[in-house]
């Protein structure tokens, strides 16, 4: 044509303006493979478990690279899609397909024009394999699967990560669901013990905690006192019967009588002045409390990892427990101990234990761990909570004292009994009394490295007495207000 537009002829002979289209090179097709789910086993995720050298199930391994045991293919492939994925034996009826991946037998032979198109692995029959998520019933995989994940242990069927054995789920080793319930391990359910006693976190207290005036007052000056006054009365004797002047006798007299009621004084109300001490003691602010200084803090309390039971009274959850059994020994009873006097009451069994706790603090509103278990030295002043006086010859014994007496092996015989029982239970407002350390940002209240003194009341006629280790400060825990932690 003479025209000075460009054309150009079409295949069925219309001749059309503009110049012919320039066939376009078609790229190849790239075909990626959806990994199914694991369930968890890193031996059948391919090139994952290389990086952790794990052995891999050759069959089940994805390889790259030419075919083999099959020719190279020639053809025309119209419409024909690619699987990608291993293909197991009788794979000669689909030779048309195009494939990425070991064939294990079977040869590749003609041409075809095909329009099924398939994605993933095939069985040894050829026919796709269905994917599965999770472990299959008896444990068993197919030997198609392709499969990816985290390391093992194998997860349950609903590939969620839980806590506790490996065992516990819903399904056992065969698939099949769990006639129990809970975490089980493999040497079955673990029992946990009911008492604490041995348990090294506890720190078990003695009668040598309690307040006692004649431990507290110095040995030398006890000593000293006794031998001025055996001095002053053979001294003011001999003057009396040398020169009859009695005047030495009686200031000795009138000095002894002084002083032995200041001893007596100290001995009934000591304990009651060291309560008032305490209360007195101004709070200190953990926040602004340095690193060595002693310091009262008061607020709630939490149990820690370890938390009591109290003895008779079975209250749960307690961070401080003491039961305390005396009986009265009169003119021809026997002694509950070999220091019990005639007269008086004697302590015939004691459970008295602590352990580590938090503390809240009311001034800041801090949290503190106080060191009072694993042994640690503590001076306990907290109220009694029960009290029970016990007379076999006038009542009889209840079922619950008849079982707290037979669990510890004590006899139940004509004994004039008292059972004392106090603890400190979680969310009590407690006292506490010690030093202040930081250690990585953790605050504790630790055990001081000598004892504290409380100094002289003269105002109340109180002598000195020492607090040694952490002081704990409670009223009775029955009566206060608990707040719920």
């Amino acid at each position: 044509m003479g025209s000075r537009f460009p054309s150009h002829q079409l295949s069925n002979g219309l001749y059309v303006s503009g110049r012919p289209e320039q066939p376009k090179e078609r790229l190849p097709t790239m075909s990626s493979v959806a990994m199914p789910y694991t369930g968890g086993d890193i031996k059948k995720s391919g090139e994952l478990g290389k990086m952790f050298d794990i052995p891999v199930d050759g069959s089940k391994s994805r390889k790259s690279g030419p075919i083999n045991s099959a020719p190279s293919r020639t053809g025309s492939f119209g419409g024909a899609a690619s699987h990608s994925g291993p293909i197991m034996p009788n794979a000669a009826a689909r030779a048309s397909y195009t494939t990425s991946g070991p064939v294990s037998s079977g040869a590749m032979t003609g041409s075809a024009s095909l329009k099924k198109s398939n994605s993933g692995p095939l069985n040894r029959h050829g026919d796709p394999v269905k994917k599965s998520s999770g472990p299959q019933s008896g444990g068993v995989t197919p030997s198609g699967r392709q499969n990816s994940g985290p390391l093992p242990p194998v997860l349950p069927a609903t590939g969620l990560i839980t806590s506790g054995p490996i065992c516990s789920g819903p399904l056992n080793s065969s698939g099949a669901p769990r006639k129990v319930s809970g975490p089980l391990d493999s040497m079955g359910s673990m029992k946990v013990p009911s008492s604490v006693a041995h348990n090294q976190a506890v720190t078990v207290l003695t009668q040598d905690e309690d307040f006692s005036f004649r431990r507290n007052f110095p040995k030398p000056i006890l000593w000293s006192l006794i031998l001025l006054f055996v001095m002053g009365f053979i001294a003011g004797g001999f003057i009396l019967g040398a020169v009859h002047n009695a005047i030495l006798l009686i200031v000795v007299v009138v000095l002894f009588g002084a002083v032995a009621a200041l001893f007596g004084w100290n001995t009934c109300w000591g304990r009651r002045a060291i309560i008032g001490y305490i209360a007195r003691y101004p709070d200190a602010e953990l926040r602004h409390a340095k690193n060595g200084q002693f310091v009262k803090i008061s607020g709630v309390v939490t149990c820690g990892n370890v938390p009591l039971e109290s003895s008779f009274q079975k209250v749960p959850r307690c961070i401080y427990t003491s039961t305390s059994l005396y009986e009265y020994r009169g003119w021809d009873s026997k002694a509950a101990n070999p220091t019990h006097r005639r007269f008086t009451w004697g302590l015939r069994s004691l459970e008295r234990r602590a352990v580590d706790f938090y503390i809240s603090d009311f001034q800041s509103g801090l949290r503190a761990l106080v060191k009072t278990g694993y042994g640690a030295r503590v001076t306990p002043y907290v109220d009694d909570s029960l009290a029970i006086d016990v007379n076999p010859a006038k009542e009889e014994l209840s079922h619950e004292f008849i079982r707290w007496l037979g669990e510890r092996k004590l006899s139940s015989d004509d004994r004039i009994m008292r059972l004392k029982e106090g603890y400190i239970k979680e969310g009590s407002t407690v006292s506490v009394m010690g030093v202040v350390q930081r250690n990585d940002n953790v605050l504790m209240i630790v055990p001081p490295p000598e004892p504290i003194t409380t100094g002289c009341q003269w105002a109340k006629c109180i002598v000195p007495a020492t607090l040694d280790g952490i002081v704990l400060r409670c009223e009775d825990a029955s009566k206060n207000d608990v707040i719920p932690v």
